[in-house]
């Protein structure tokens, strides 16, 4: 991949992410898997979520996909059937591979509102059954780099000259981006993957310098090209993030959170799951911590 970016990505597509309920009186600002987009491979889902205690997300299960947590305010503990549990707080990343199977609850551990971004990342066929997996690191963890009013904090891939250390099975970017007022960057992308931007705060503009500026929770599906060019002509910060992946170029059968690549998979999951069985065996006795204290 390239270091200059020569033909910036036009933005093709724009989404206004809405609030909408998810789990158990949780509110979601969902921009992929809604209706209009229902996956932008290898991405299935993106979520902006916000919760208070009582509400949460309890016990549920997974198989076929990856899920990223990024928080940005308050805290999440998150525990599973493997016996696997931590508290991820403002900052912090957890990198979730489910595999073949993982059931977990993600639930408030502060008080007041718990803010944070959760993107889900389609697995290949080759990778679906492997085995449960997390990546997780503390915000003091995760690397950054700053130039010229732009700093940015280094999730996946590599930015500014500063590179993860997270393993991504299908290959992902994930930066978070903060530019000051009068800043810009001109981001590379691999040509052949696609991305998106999502923004968090502020109003930038995305794409070619003379396009309209872009207000927060707003999705953009950039085209092709060789990066991404943004710039802040604001008089306030501006706060977005740019993905990026290797598309799959798999079918994709989804049923709720199990996803595979054929019909008679989704029905051997939903089957596995029920009968507690072929990597859900331990969910046959498991109840998480949470849901005995939040009485679910």
């Amino acid at each position: 991949m390239s270091n200059v970016v020569t033909d910036p990505r036009p933005v093709v597509r724009k989404f206004l992410a809405r609030p909408q309920h998810e789990g158990v009186g949780a509110t979601v600002r969902r921009s992929i898997g809604r209706f209009e987009l229902k996956y932008f491979d290898p991405f299935l889902v993106l979520d902006e979520f916000s919760v208070t205690a009582p509400a949460g997300f309890p016990d549920h299960p997974h198989r076929g996909f990856e899920t990223v947590t990024y928080m940005l305010q308050g805290a999440v503990t998150h525990e599973d059937f493997e016996g696997h549990k931590g508290t991820i707080e403002a900052g912090d990343l957890q990198w979730m591979t489910a595999g073949r199977g993982i059931v977990h609850s993600e639930m408030p551990a502060a008080e007041g509102t718990q803010k944070g971004l959760q993107l889900w990342i389609n697995l290949s066929s080759k990778h679906k059954m492997i085995e449960p997996k997390y990546q997780e690191m503390k915000s003091t963890d995760i690397k950054e780099a700053s130039r010229n009013g732009v700093e940015v904090r280094v999730i996946a891939g590599e930015s500014l000259g500063v590179r993860s250390e997270i393993y991504t099975r299908t290959p992902t970017m994930y930066l978070d981006f903060t530019l000051k007022p009068g800043a810009h960057i001109r981001q590379p992308i691999p040509l052949s993957w696609n991305a998106f931007v999502y923004v968090l705060e502020g109003e930038g503009v995305f794409g070619k310098e003379r396009c309209s500026a872009v207000s927060a929770h707003h999705l953009l599906l950039l085209g092709e090209g060789d990066g991404l060019y943004a710039s802040n002509k604001s008089s306030k910060a501006l706060r977005f993030i740019l993905v990026g992946g290797e598309p799959l170029g798999e079918p994709v059968r989804q049923y709720g959170p199990f996803v595979m690549n054929t019909q008679e998979q989704i029905d051997q999951t939903i089957e596995d799951y029920e009968n507690c069985t072929n990597g859900f065996e331990k969910a046959r006795q498991w109840k998480s911590q949470s849901s005995f204290v939040f009485g679910y």
